[in-house]
């Protein structure tokens, strides 16, 4: 398959921005900040946000640069804090309040986050840390176009070399730009383009899949060739979707990368918010990376939708 057949769209696949996604969002974390001391469904907050959960999980990881999962536990720490210190309550009836199992775990995670036992917090002018709860709103930053455009491409596969990221707090932007350093150290990336019949000079592509909110696994690789042979490689297949394409300027290297970093936080700050599309669950992002002559390159971003 030649990957850059476009597929023309549907007459109804049209552009239907959605502005109201601002109340809907914090309507959710309003239903989440409801049930802290109970059990909290992310399909019911996916459900008032108006989008799937795996949507609404990547998406509040990107904006708020938090997982959601770890935004709803420093939330409970925070409430638990305010009790211990303003009530009688024992502390095994607010660690089972707030989804401990044991006063030990939830010791544990207590001084993890402030830095004392939940017994020392019950102490007059004890520090506490306190993370309040998250409120969207709109931030005018400029005038910045973004250039995409929306595609449909059949399935099909890339291989190469995977590992596994985290996301939490932002370390996937440390740990991806090593894994590229130890690709073309250890010969990686010579044996993909070998495999790929390509040259020694043709970018190399990578993909994200197995998303969740705080990791993912990301491949560096290539399409595969007709009738090749694919030893010792991972072989991600792709199933045939829609895309919304995100191309970087024509820049150095190093900028291109640095480029590319905030575009992937733009596509979710800015542009899904008022889409009309949701991100699409099960199918990997790709960056693909095109060498543009005189140390000039450009990356395209291809983010799988869905209509909302």
């Amino acid at each position: 398959m030649d990957w850059r057949k476009k597929v023309s769209l549907d007459e109804n696949d049209s552009y239907q921005p959605n502005f109201d996604w601002i109340q809907k969002m914090n309507n959710a974390i309003f239903y989440i900040e409801n049930c802290l001391d109970g059990e909290i469904d992310y399909g019911e907050a996916a459900k008032i946000a108006y989008c799937s959960v795996y949507h609404f999980q990547r998406f509040f990881s990107f904006i708020a640069e938090i997982p959601l999962s770890e935004y709803i536990r420093r939330r409970r720490l925070t409430v638990a804090a305010f009790e211990l210190q303003n009530s009688n309550a024992k502390v095994i009836d607010i660690a089972l309040k707030y989804g401990y199992e044991s006063p030990e775990a939830f010791a544990r995670a207590f001084k993890n986050l402030h830095g004392i036992t939940p017994t020392e917090a019950k102490e007059n002018g004890t520090q506490l840390k306190a993370y309040p709860c998250i409120t969207f709103h709109i931030s005018i930053k400029g005038d910045v176009e973004m250039n995409y455009r929306i595609e449909k491409k059949e399935a099909f596969e890339m291989f190469g070399v995977d590992t596994e990221v985290s996301t939490v707090d932002n370390q996937n932007f440390v740990s991806v730009p090593a894994f590229w350093e130890k690709c073309r150290a250890d010969g990686s990336m010579d044996r993909i383009r070998e495999a790929a019949c390509i040259g020694d000079n043709v970018p190399l592509h990578a993909a994200m899949f197995n998303c969740t909110d705080i990791s993912h696994s990301y491949l560096i690789g290539y399409f595969p060739p007709e009738n090749g042979i694919l030893k010792n490689f991972t072989v991600l297949t792709v199933p045939a979707s829609t895309w919304a394409v995100f191309p970087t300027e024509e820049l150095s290297i190093t900028e291109n990368a640095q480029q590319a970093a905030v575009m992937w936080k733009r596509i979710f700050n800015e542009w899904f918010a008022t889409s009309g599309y949701e991100l699409a669950p099960n199918v990997p992002e790709f960056e693909l990376h095109h060498d543009k002559g005189n140390g000039k390159y450009v990356t395209e971003i291809y983010i799988p939708i869905i209509k909302q």
